[in-house]
């Protein structure tokens, strides 16, 4: 099996971006999967390119996109993309968007195709927070797991994609009191706790990981 595992650059005036400090450090061979990694940035239609040429390429059996939410207290695979590209703040190429498709002759949303239920039991079961969350928001995130999943029903039959967020390193909540973060290594443990899961699980098991709000 192989893994397609991305990663986006620093973002928003950060130095860092905890998604792509974890990715590098993620093992290159997990639970019989091989890895790949690239890093993507954070630039709206780029973002997408960049990971669609290296699917053609490396023709991997699963796509995991990995990107931060500040904020967030646990790793949060995440259950849908939806076909809009609304920027609260410029890309990295000082594209702002407003209620944009990403791409007009796809649907609404599509979900994901990871095995997210199985990929959060697994991130608790290794002793790091995750919970499922059904919004990857509107900026960059949401933009490049629409665009995956899109390109995956229109030309790479059998794949799997998807995407999670990662919270804030310790290192960039010094100035922001009271908000969440974890250590690099606790979220590397995350995600190749959620490439196991992946590695073992093409569906999910029968189990809630619903919320109320």
């Amino acid at each position: 099996m192989k893994i397609l595992l991305t990663a986006f650059e620093p973002f928003g005036g950060e130095n860092v971006n905890p998604a792509q400090e974890a990715v590098k450090l993620v093992r290159d061979e997990i639970a019989g999967a091989r890895i790949i990694k690239i890093d993507v940035p954070v630039v709206f239609g780029e973002s997408i390119d960049t990971v669609r040429k290296m699917m053609e390429k490396e023709k991997p059996d699963a796509v995991l996109c990995i990107g931060q939410a500040g904020g967030r207290t646990g790793l949060t695979p995440e259950r849908v993309a939806i076909n809009i590209d609304d920027a609260r703040i410029p890309d990295n190429a000082g594209n702002q968007p407003a209620d944009q498709p990403v791409f007009p002759d796809g649907p609404s949303a599509y979900f994901s195709s990871l095995p997210v239920k199985a990929m959060t039991a697994a991130i608790r079961d290794a002793g790091i927070p995750a919970s499922l969350s059904n919004t990857a928001g509107t900026y960059v995130c949401n933009h490049l797991m629409y665009g995956v999943l899109y390109h995956i029903a229109k030309s790479f039959p059998g794949t799997q994609g998807g995407f999670m967020h990662v919270p804030f390193l310790h290192e960039q909540v010094t100035d922001r009191p009271n908000t969440a973060s974890l250590s690099v290594q606790d979220i590397v443990t995350g995600i190749e706790a959620a490439i196991t899961a992946i590695a073992e699980n093409r569906r999910n098991p029968e189990k809630t990981e619903g919320c109320i709000r």
